[in-house]
């Protein structure tokens, strides 16, 4: 049984990762343009972005990588998405602002 069907068992989960890009650049947007709505802000940040980067599915991701029996992949993905998704962030961030 699939825990998740957009997620190939066994496969790199990049949405997650480029999730991190596009907060940091909804951050940099509203940061740039003032004149941005803080409620449009909030739905692009926590509900558009939020569907890829939030912290159940990255624990989802990471269970099903080590599941399918591919601990260096897991291991991998955990210190992958720790390290590129703040540096996603603050890429995102700084591309707009």
């Amino acid at each position: 049984m699939s825990l998740l069907p957009v997620l190939q068992r066994g496969a790199f989960p990049l949405p997650t990762l480029l999730g991190a890009i596009l907060i940091g650049l909804v951050v940099g947007a509203g940061q740039r343009w003032a004149n941005l709505s803080p409620t449009l802000l909030l739905f692009l940040r926590v509900g558009v972005c939020g569907g890829f980067t939030t912290f159940s599915t990255f624990s989802l991701e990471s269970l099903v990588l080590l599941e399918d029996g591919r601990p260096v992949l897991f291991g991998g993905y955990v210190l992958l998405s720790v390290t590129l998704c703040l540096a996603g962030v603050w890429l995102g961030k700084h591309l707009i602002a």
